[in-house]
Parts: C-alpha cells; structure tokens; sequence
C-alpha cells in the first residue's frame, strides 16, 4: 500500500522523521529571511523543506522548499526518500495509467478548511504572512497556489474544471492579480468569460496534499481533471475535495490551509510584476487580470506555503520536473510508440531530451515536431534534443555522448524560426516568439545514409553481479 497523505500537515510529518525538514523556533524577519533561508535550502545537500514557526509582524507560521529535492519528491510518491530519478519517472508513468479516480466530496462539516470563515473586513495580511521572495519583486507573490476555476460554457462539468497554479500578486487587503496567459487553461476560460462581460468565479487554496500542488502545476489536457490524477498518483486512493462556500460549482482540496473566494474581473488589466521567475531572472511588468477577494476560509494556525523560485535548481524546478516529463512522455507515445522515455526537466520543458527508436530515417526530427505541436509544447519547448532508445535522457553524461559522437551538425541540426514561444523566457524576442533548435543525436537508419556505421561496445554478462556486489558493500559502510 502506498503511503499517502491528506494534507500539508502529514507529510511536513513524513519530513520530519526522514530528516528533510528544518524547523525554526526563533522568530525571523518576513524579509529577507524568508527568500534568503528558500534560497539556501536550494544550495543545500538533500534540500529540506524549512519551516519558521514565528515571522515578526505576523500570527501564523510559514514553510517553503516542501518539494524542493528528488528525496522530497519520492517521499510525496510514497517512496523511498533515495529512489533514483529515472525510478520515479517510471514509477509516476505506472500510476498515471490509473487516470481517472473519482475524488471523495466530502461535507462541509469533515473538510479541515472550514474551519474558520472571515466573510468581511477581508485583510489578506492578517491572514497571509506575506513577503517579497526575491529582493526587486514588484510586491507581495504568492507562488504556490492551487487556483480553481470552470469553464463558463459548462460550470458544472468537472472534466473541465481546472485546478493549476498561477503566479498572484496581492495588490491591497483584498485585492490580487494573477497571470493569466492565453494558452493557459485558465486563460481560456478567462477568454470566454470577457467575452459576455462576465466575472470569473475562482477559488485559491494554499497549503495542500502535497500531489494536489504537484498536480496543479502539470500540464494536462484541457478537458483531464486534476483530482482524479490525484487519485491516480496516490494509487486509487481517492482525492477529499469539498464545495467552495460562495461558487459551489467549484471544488477545493478538502483540507488545505487557506481558500480564499472571488471572482476575476472582466475586461480589466493592471500592471503586475516584476517577479523573479523561473528561469531565474525577473520578469516584466505587464498588464494582468485582477481578482477581488470577498471570503476567506482557513484551518486553525494555518501554515502558508509558498516556494522560491531563482536560478535553477530551486523548489520549482523540482516541482515541475517529472510532472512535464510524464505527460509529454504520454502524448507522443500516443503517437509513436517507439517513444522509450522523455526527460522535461529543464526549465519546464524549455529544454527536452526524448528517447526513441528510429522506424526509419528522420525520425528524430518527426518525434521533435511531435513535441512541438503538444499544447505544452508549443510555447515552452525551445530545444529539444533526440537520441536512440539505449542512451537514458535523465543520464546527462550519456546524452553528452550522444551529442559529440551522433551529431553531424550540418545535417542534424535545425532552427525553426518565428514559432510561439514564453513570454517569460528572457530570450524570446518580442516576448512570446520564438525560434526552435532540433537536435537530432540518434544513429541514422535507412533510407537516411550512414557513412561510419560502427559497433557498440557492450558491458560485460559479469557486470550486474558485480553492480550487486558494489550496492551491498555500500549499504553496509552506512
């Protein structure tokens, strides 16, 4: 059975007693401690989550880096805290497969959100210990909520439902903008909400079941519901979801620590930002939709949960990591079966690395504009590197090997130019386009010509015996 967790609170609990949370007594200042200690959790070896028991100026505790290293990562699968990273990319694909199961509604008298209401007078900064998390922020940035809307054709429909996560900016007590992009899911039905002039129901949890903010932050289809992923990834263990109290349509995680309640004006931009993103550099300002707060639930003490993002690896690089890979993985395994793993580690999927085998000659080039028409793929991926079924594209020093020994550069080399791109990458030019490199590093097969075939050298039948034997004397030094 695989060990999963109902909120926040146990698996800070899990990290606790793995030695991969920190906990602070002493009161620290919201600045710059907060951004500082997220900053060094980063640096450190195995990353633990740190939580600061008392912020000056605030009531309630806050935590950070909660996903922010491979050993955190498997802990929130169930896993060992030392499992390698390809293990978990396999072992998240086998679950995958479990899509959909049904989440579990809970009422609202046994879900642990509501269990204090504040529905006017709305002061975020009485409940929110709020900081800028790097030093130039345009403001105050909550970075790890799990927004809730619908899609106003349809409210009801919960495939539709979108729970993601969204960069937000507090502009007053109870006032917020978010970034909404068009080729977000949410951006979508902020489209078709303005397009009536009407508001947008929305609904934003912080502090959850640590696969609820790993779900909100996956790339899945439009009309794949992110709680029955939940579901899915905890083994057939059912998600707890619950009402929100004012837009009832809209479901929230059953026990997260704080859901605030509202709507997105329509037609309405402000200027948000800057904010440091990431790819590790600070955005711009530009104009974003603007959400009013009219109702605040939370838990007793409740804990805010917020990430650093900076230059990678941070929290959220490991919070996006495998999340981009599987469902990229999925999606052009659907469409070629050859497809052996996908690795969009980097930088949400900017940079990707597939592994294939080649049915016949430009195949590598056809796997990578597969990629590059996945509604993920299209904006994010810039550079995507393709190499043969043997080399493992999470072993960068083999993908190295591919490179320098597969790549004939004016053959398999290719730039696409003037292709959708990130805003947010620093190197898109206007913000938002963008040109595409296509590495092809597979060995060619007919009818593409193959100059130099050469033999492979394999490892000694000898060599797993011995890997065990290696394995076993470690184990025993520990």
């Amino acid at each position: 059975m695989v060990k999963t967790y109902k909120d926040l609170r146990e698996f800070l609990v899990t990290l606790e007693e793995e030695g991969q949370l920190v906990r602070v007594k002493d009161e620290v200042m919201p600045e710059p401690d907060l951004g500082a200690a997220g900053r060094a959790a980063a640096n450190s070896k195995s990353a633990p989550a740190i939580l600061f028991e008392k912020v000056k100026g605030y009531k309630y505790s806050v935590v950070t880096n909660v996903h922010g290293s491979w050993e955190n990562h498997a802990l929130m699968m169930g896993m060992p805290k030392n499992t390698p990273v390809k293990d978990q990319f396999y072992e998240l694909n086998r679950r995958w497969d479990k899509f959909p199961v049904a989440p579990k509604k809970l009422p609202r008298e046994e879900a642990l959100c509501k269990e204090n209401e504040i529905n006017e007078n709305i002061n975020l900064f009485e409940v929110l210990p709020l900081y800028r998390i790097n030093e130039q922020d345009g403001g105050f940035f909550i970075s790890k909520a799990s927004v809730i809307t619908a899609d106003p054709a349809d409210p009801e429909d919960m495939n539709s439902q979108n729970v993601g996560t969204y960069r937000i900016q507090v502009k007053d007590k109870n006032v917020i903008g978010i970034q909404a992009l068009p080729f977000h899911d949410i951006g979508i039905q902020l489209r078709k909400a303005e397009e009536t002039n009407t508001p947008l129901p929305v609904a934003i949890a912080l502090g959850n079941n640590p696969l609820v903010t790993f779900m909100a932050s996956t790339p899945v289809m439009y009309n794949q519901n992110e709680y029955e992923f939940v579901g899915a990834l905890q083994d057939g263990v059912p998600c707890e979801i619950t009402k929100a109290d004012l837009y009832p349509h809209l479901y929230v995680p059953a026990h997260a620590e704080v859901v605030l309640e509202g709507y997105i004006k329509p037609r309405v931009r402000t200027v948000e930002g800057p904010f440091g993103e990431f790819p590790g550099s600070y955005s711009g300002c530009r104009l974003q939709g603007e959400i009013v707060i009219e109702k605040v639930t939370h838990r007793t003490n409740p804990i805010f949960e917020n990430l650093y993002l900076g230059l990678p690896w941070t929290e959220i690089d490991y919070l996006m990591a495998l999340n981009t890979s599987v469902p990229l993985y999925k999606q052009l395994k659907a469409s070629f079966p050859e497809i052996e793993a996908v690795n969009a580690m980097y930088t949400h999927g900017m940079g990707t690395i597939i592994s294939t085998k080649s049915r016949l000659g430009g195949f590598g080039k056809a796997v990578a504009f597969r990629l590059l028409s996945t509604p993920h793929g299209m904006p994010y991926s810039k550079i995507i590197i393709v190499v043969d079924e043997f080399v493992d594209p999470f072993n960068l020093e083999q993908v190295m090997w591919a490179l320098t020994t597969r790549v004939r550069p004016a053959d398999h080399v290719s730039v696409i130019e003037n292709c959708p791109g990130m805003p947010l990458d620093p190197s898109s030019v206007p913000a938002g386009m963008h040109s595409k490199l296509i590495i092809d590093a597979t060995t060619p097969v007919p009818p593409e010509p193959n100059p130099r075939d050469v033999e492979l050298l394999k490892p000694s039948a000898a060599t797993p015996k011995w890997e065990e034997f290696i394995k076993k004397f470690q184990a025993g030094l520990k």
